[in-house]
């Protein structure tokens, strides 16, 4: 990939500030891409399973769920409508990204990329949208909020599923944006997932080093671009707000929260303010929640807790939140994004370690950036194993690439069946073709990962045997006289000549389709 075809992809890009969630939604309405749901739905499970259905092999619209039960217009609640799916396809992705509905993964890839690259830096600003209304105290109740109950089996109410969660590094003032999982509580606490190696759990310890509590701030409710980098796993050190800016060709307008330094989106739907404390004492019963493996995980168990000091909200504010847990044939809002997030940023990660060669970049959709496809240019022997532990020698690898392949350019990558013939040919265990990285760090939710391993207490992260296919030519075999001076035969493909042939030929067979 040459820098010429990343300039290439930033003529494409036509970056555009969607403003807040309504104007995402209001560009999904234009583009026929939202479906709103007026008839009265069930926040307890029937919302997700519609969710479930239409995210299927993510071709389905996004969501507005307008009448929800319990939350009418008689009711005393903060939002009474649930937004979900806005990123459940590639289209919607192109969309967010400034590029044509119907270009290819490979461009959303490039696109991510440059924009990883970008910065424009936020501006301050007094007044918002999101301070419509404050609600402090006792006046707190996180239940007038209407938070799905996603599966039946799991162990609350997740309200955060796809918001931002925003902290702050006592040191530097640095904040870091992430998506962690966390669930209604008592009407004023929000059990949370903390582990020690995300970026929020180093702030976590900066701040319980200081003998203090950690504020934090959940948003929920913007621009398409929030989660989207929020998901991202982005350096550390660097401002997922700047990357925001340049994907949206517009500094985020941001307002400080009304009981810390955290700054938020100033026209965010909702935002909930509070403590995090590193007192046992204070933990209350999270888990376990249908997580991204498409198993439930975490399970149920004493968790640290955002103590909600503050609420803000917009009039009639909308809540967004998403359905996790992939399966195949069952894609969602994560595994979709993950695809593209995790395959540029593992480029990236490649192009700084100084691997040449690498053509393209993919995950798979439905294993959530777990799997990672790279295509290669291959010029020299070990240049497989040096991509391959590149990716894992970088932060990025924390929850992802537990299995990489690498493939030569020949080979398509978003093609399984093409992969699959490259698996069966050019792979062989006796050559080295298949490398393990044991005791590496890893998910904690990958039920494939002994319990006694997940203990997220006790060893901060889980623990992965990671794994390198090199289905790539090995260059360790001769140059053969017999296959014209090649390491491996010709394959079968049609002569160039023949093809032509028949392709001017097609129709008088009596063909109305190419079959390709």
């Amino acid at each position: 990939m040459t820098t010429n075809e990343l300039g290439a992809m930033h003529n494409k890009i036509v970056p555009r500030a969607f403003e807040d969630l309504r104007g995402w939604i209001d560009a999904l309405r234009e583009e026929g891409e939202l479906q709103e749901i007026d008839v009265e739905v069930d926040w307890d499970c029937e919302l997700g399973t519609v969710a479930r259905k239409t995210f299927g092999q993510g071709k389905g619209p996004a969501l507005l769920f307008n009448n929800i039960s319990g939350y009418g217009p008689d009711d005393d609640v903060y939002s009474r409508r649930v937004f979900t799916g806005g990123l459940s396809n590639y289209t919607r992705i192109a969309m967010m990204l400034g590029l044509p509905k119907d270009s290819p993964v490979r461009d959303l890839v490039l696109a991510t990329r440059h924009f990883l690259q970008q910065r424009v830096k936020p501006i301050e600003v007094f007044e918002g949208a999101v301070k419509e209304n404050i609600v402090n105290g006792d006046d707190i109740d996180l239940y007038k909020v209407p938070v799905p109950r996603w599966h039946r089996e799991d162990g609350g109410r997740y309200i955060n599923t796809y918001q931002a969660t925003v902290t702050m590094d006592p040191d530097t003032g640095q904040h870091n944006i992430g998506i962690y999982r966390g669930m209604l509580g008592q009407k004023d606490t929000l059990p949370v997932l903390l582990w020690r190696a995300q970026h929020w759990g180093v702030h976590f310890q900066k701040w319980a080093d200081r003998g203090m509590k950690m504020p934090v701030a959940h948003v929920y409710g913007f621009e398409p671009s929030l989660p989207y980098c929020a998901s991202a796993p982005i350096p550390t050190g660097v401002s997922e707000y700047e990357v925001m800016g340049a994907m949206r060709g517009k500094p985020m307008e941001l307002i400080k929260c009304e009981t810390s330094d955290i700054m938020v989106p100033a026209n965010a739907e909702m935002v909930i303010e509070g403590f995090i404390d590193s007192d046992p004492a204070t933990f209350e019963m999270e888990g376990p929640f249908g997580e991204y493996t498409g198993y439930f995980g975490g399970d149920q168990g004493p968790k640290h807790v955002t103590k909600v000091t503050t609420i803000s909200y917009r009039n009639d504010s909308i809540h967004r939140g998403t359905l996790e847990g992939t399966l195949p044939k069952m894609l969602n809002e994560n595994s979709v994004t993950s695809s593209v997030q995790r395959a540029g940023v593992a480029w990236n990660v490649l192009e700084r370690a100084g691997v040449p060669g690498v053509t393209d970049v993919h995950c798979p959709a439905a294993n959530n950036g777990t799997t990672l496809m790279i295509q290669l240019h291959q010029t020299y022997r070990g240049q497989a194993k040096q991509a391959a532990a590149a990716i894992w020698g970088s932060n990025s690898a924390h929850l992802r690439y537990k299995n990489i392949w690498v493939l030569d350019d020949d080979i398509d990558i978003h093609d399984y069946a093409s992969v699959d013939w490259a698996f069966a040919y050019r792979v062989n265990a006796a050559e080295d073709d298949i490398v393990f990285f044991p005791g590496s760090f890893g998910s904690l939710l990958d039920p494939s990962t002994r319990l006694r391993d997940r203990d997220p207490m006790k060893f901060g992260t889980g623990k992965w045997c990671r794994v390198l296919i090199d289905a790539t030519i090995n260059l360790d075999f001769d140059l053969e006289d017999q296959y014209g001076g090649n390491r491996y035969p010709p394959t079968v493909h049609p002569h160039k000549e023949d093809m032509e042939k028949v392709k001017e030929r097609w129709k008088e067979y009596g063909f109305e389709s190419d079959f390709d």
